[in-house]
């Protein structure tokens, strides 16, 4: 069986000292939770903070993103060793703001998870269509690209290290979610090429999270989904008790 993930992804939202503020109170609402992993990525500023009021708890840290080499003169940029370091076990890997935004390609990002593994990082590799491409009937050929043209470059020993999180864009932010099915759908084609690529026993071990507007009020309803493992939690990540409620669903 699958063991759930539920990750907070906080954006670019709060200061090291909001960040204690919260897991002074998040910590007490989780502490007794066991179904599944709690990973929070803060930004890169909070992450010393975040690291050391989880400390001795059942919370794990990630970061939001990260560069594939180990060191340079690559100004802003922070390494996987800089991330392990700082006391980081996860990595957000092409998430949809950093392929919007940034320009992240599969190419990068692949770059990015061969590093995160190397260093010991745990990454979850974001994947899902847009908008426009939904509507357009591409969601499949979109994933296909997206998990052909990175994921499935990588060895099966370093395929085992990562999760995969399916992230429709037109769901992130909006107050739109997929529906249970709709997400369980992607999640099933997500698996069925991994399978073709890895096997079968590879691609029922994967985790797949599904990420888009996930809140307490929805989190069970895709969580029944025998396909779905876990969820990628934006805004709803910010508040202590919210996010709690949803690891807790």
């Amino acid at each position: 069986m699958r063991r759930p993930i539920m990750a907070g992804n906080w954006k670019m939202y709060k200061t090291p000292a909001e960040t204690t503020a919260f897991f002074e109170k998040f910590r007490r609402l989780v502490e007794n939770s066991t179904r599944g992993d709690i990973v929070i990525c803060p930004p890169f500023v909070d992450i010393p903070a975040a690291a050391a009021c989880a400390g001795g708890t059942n919370i794990q840290i990630g970061a939001q993103n990260m560069y594939w080499e180990a060191e340079g003169a690559y100004t802003g940029e922070v390494s996987a060793g800089m991330l392990v370091a700082t006391g980081c076990q996860w990595v957000i890997v092409a998430h949809s703001e950093r392929r919007h935004y940034f320009g992240e390609t599969e190419e990068t990002a692949f770059k990015k998870l061969c590093a995160a593994l190397a260093a010991g990082l745990k990454p979850i590799y974001c994947v899902g269509e847009r908008s426009h491409e939904r509507e357009a009937g591409r969601t499949h050929e979109v994933l296909d690209r997206q998990i052909r043209g990175c994921a499935c470059n990588l060895t099966p020993e370093q395929f085992r290290g990562i999760a995969i999180a399916y992230e429709p864009v037109w769901a992130i932010g909006t107050g739109k979610v997929a529906t249970p099915e709709i997400a369980a759908s992607a999640h099933s084609f997500i698996r069925e090429r991994v399978g073709e690529k890895f096997g079968s026993a590879a691609a029922d071990a994967c985790r797949i999270l599904y990420g888009g507007s996930v809140k307490p009020d929805n989190v069970a309803g895709l969580m029944a989904q025998d396909q779905i493992d876990g969820a990628l939690v934006g805004g709803a990540s910010l508040d202590a008790e919210s996010f709690a409620a949803i690891v807790n669903f």
